[in-house]
């Protein structure tokens, strides 16, 4: 079966040719549907350039990028736009909230840009908040919320349009030890319902959460490996 995203030989180089930097040398990787994977590295190794390209915000200089079968690789920017849209929820390290909307309009204001009407925007929304946990906090605005609550926003807000991609990047960054607990609990229990994760973070402890690790460094790939200390993963994996 296909995976769902695969990157063959993914280079991003910037200032070609003497002084070239190679934010990503010739990276090679495979994630299937329904995967719980953390890409760690530290300030500088390529991570969040990686994260860029799987998330369609950027394209590479070389190599392939397949999402869901299609190559975005050379695909224009309303194409991206397109792709994004449709097949990725982004959780960000801010909650990139508007502050003058309650909860249940932020989650609801990017369906706007998918066409889907304002009957079901609401319903959608109201489910999304409910399964975060935030049910009875849908007309607070973020001003009335905690950091957690907020964040928890933010991923009702990802969620919404069911993509088949959750890409979080440093999702817990802003958020104390307890509030990161429980959106690292959020996360694990969508990939449970069959949602692919990919959690973008520095954080060793925080990659600990994840059922597949990789590790970048210097633009590429140095280990990739299953965690198997993770609750439901199979023991002997590798």
């Amino acid at each position: 079966m296909e995976p769902l995203i695969r990157v063959t030989e993914m280079s991003k180089i910037y200032n070609p040719g003497e002084n070239e930097v190679r934010a990503l040398d010739q990276v090679n990787l495979t994630i299937d549907k329904g995967e719980f994977i953390a890409i760690i590295g530290q300030s500088g190794s390529g991570k969040s350039t990686l994260m860029n390209m799987l998330g369609c915000l950027d394209v590479p200089t070389e190599g392939e990028y397949y999402l869901n079968g299609k190559n975005t690789s050379h695909m224009t920017d309303n194409e991206l736009s397109n792709i994004r849209n449709q097949e990725i929820g982004f959780i960000f390290q801010g909650f990139n909230l508007i502050n003058n909307l309650t909860a249940l309009d932020n989650v609801a204001l990017p369906l706007i840009y998918r066409g889907v009407d304002k009957k079901t925007r609401k319903k959608l929304a109201a489910i999304s908040l409910k399964l975060v946990g935030l049910g009875k906090r849908m007309h607070h605005k973020p001003s009335e919320m905690s950091g957690g609550q907020q964040q928890r926003v933010a991923i009702a807000r990802a969620i919404a349009a069911r993509p088949p991609v959750i890409l979080a990047d440093e999702p817990t960054g802003n958020l104390d030890s307890g509030s990161s607990r429980e959106i690292l609990a959020i996360l694990d229990k969508m990939n449970q319902e069959g949602r692919t994760i990919i959690l973008i973070t520095h954080d060793n402890d925080i990659a600990k959460q994840a059922k597949r690790v990789v590790r970048i460094m210097d633009g590429k790939i140095v280990e990739d490996y299953r965690n198997t200390e993770v609750k439901g993963s199979e023991e002997g994996e590798s």
